[in-house]
């Protein structure tokens, strides 16, 4: 009996599919090198980075624009939408158990930030140096992402 529960209930539950979520890595060149813009999330306040679930009929890239947009008031400039990797963390949805999500991060090139966007009223804005960063952040692969930022951008764009 307790098999049959593990093999038909536990398991399956335990053992589903990863969620995939899209990201944006949003930068700028400062005046000491490059600067990553990180918001806070709605609910805990965490930093992270511009996220949310695919966009039927868009590729990564766009979707990654207009989470970017909607989350952060990004108008981003003129250039490639390099995807710099994969990160994975627990997403609690709905109030439920955890959920394993891939998030595919893509760099998003900052023209302006806009005053006025979508989420302006539930999130805060801050640009960082990837190293601080990386440390305000609480993903330990989105921590990778961010202090290797410099490197990451360097070999996306040669391809």
């Amino acid at each position: 009996m307790l098999s049959r529960i593990w093999n038909n209930y536990l398991a399956p539950l335990l053992g589903r599919p990863a969620r995939v979520q899209i990201a944006a890595l949003c930068h700028r060149e400062g005046a000491d090198g490059p600067e990553i813009l990180l918001i806070t999330s709605r609910t805990t306040k965490r930093w992270i980075i511009p996220k949310g679930w695919p966009v039927a009929g868009t590729d990564g890239a766009g979707t990654a624009l207009q989470e970017a947009w909607e989350e952060a008031g990004v108008k981003p400039a003129e250039t490639d939408h390099l995807r710099l990797g994969r990160y994975r963390y627990k997403k609690i949805v709905g109030g439920q158990l955890p959920v394993t999500t891939d998030v595919y991060v893509y760099a998003v090139r900052v023209e302006t930030l806009l005053d006025s966007f979508p989420e302006m009223d539930e999130r805060k804005r801050a640009w960082m140096t990837s190293d601080d960063a990386a440390r305000a952040v609480q993903e330990p692969e989105l921590k990778a992402i961010l202090k290797d930022f410099p490197k990451r951008i360097d070999e996306a764009r040669r391809g």
